[in-house]
């Protein structure tokens, strides 16, 4: 396995906490590339989380499928309404340089590789081409760890707090 492709191996260090909230609240829009239609994949469980518990216009994005969730699905990022503010993607790492050229090309904000990708040239020509990076995170679960719901998604959090928390 390469620097490049394994896990949290080189130099590159991505946003805070702090930093990964406000990339989440100030995003309307988020766009799944590599969503799929079955319900045993990791994209499928975050896209019906996004759609059922936060604020986001979400997209799907798979040349291969025609609706996930009884929505409408996407060939590419350039095939979408508007530029997406997040791109949240479930594709191999060899596959991630096309993904990195799509998003700049239609003017995303912020790349969010999604939990065990990590691909630090591509982190490092996204950051030169003006966006945000997020590498080896779940946008759900950082979402829920956000505003309280990691305990409704299996998570023991061991916090109990009366407190309401935020939504982004």
């Amino acid at each position: 396995m390469s620097a490049e492709t394994s896990a949290r191996t080189g130099t590159w260090t991505g946003p805070t906490a702090p930093e990964r909230l406000a990339l989440l609240r100030s995003a309307e829009s988020i766009a799944i590339v590599g969503a799929s239609d079955k319900p045993s994949r990791a994209s499928y469980f975050v896209a019906t989380y996004l759609l059922s518990s936060s604020r986001y216009r979400v997209y799907f994005v798979n040349p291969t499928a025609t609706q996930i969730l009884g929505r409408q699905v996407y060939a590419s990022l350039a095939d979408l309404p508007e530029a997406p503010d997040i791109v949240d993607v479930f594709r191999r790492t060899e596959d991630l340089p096309g993904v990195l050229s799509e998003a700049v090309a239609v003017g995303a904000k912020t790349l969010w590789l999604q939990l065990g990708s990590w691909h630090e040239k591509v982190a490092r020509e996204a950051e030169a081409a003006g966006l945000n990076v997020v590498m080896d995170r779940c946008v759900k679960i950082e979402h829920a760890r956000f505003h309280g719901g990691l305990n409704l998604a299996g998570f023991n959090t061991g916090v109990i707090s009366s407190k309401r928390q935020l939504t982004a």
